[in-house]
């Protein structure tokens, strides 16, 4: 497994403290993807409501807050593929 991955989990299951209500998957280029449930953060490839593509750098200034996670989508760093209100629930949460 990716560093990048590992590191990203880690950040993940801190912000995301008891997990969410469904399932997310963050695909970063490159490194491999995450899964995010009720469960918490976890590398992973399962089938999400949600899917999340960025590279790894825009996906690692997203999690630091140097890059916020709507503009990221608005500029096309940030792909979203599945449910949109989930994604933006997701974003209030990264933010």
């Amino acid at each position: 497994m990716s560093e990048v991955i590992d590191q990203a989990v880690a950040i993940l299951n801190e912000k995301m403290g008891d997990g969410i209500e469904g399932t997310a998957k963050f695909v970063l280029s490159g490194e491999g993807s995450i899964i995010v449930d009720s469960d918490g953060a976890r590398a992973g490839d399962d089938e999400a409501d949600v899917t999340l593509t960025a590279d790894a750098d825009v996906f690692q200034n997203i999690l630091s807050g140097d890059q916020n996670p709507t503009s990221a989508f608005m500029t096309g760093k940030l792909k979203v593929d599945g449910n949109m209100g989930m994604a933006m629930k997701m974003a209030g949460q990264l933010g």
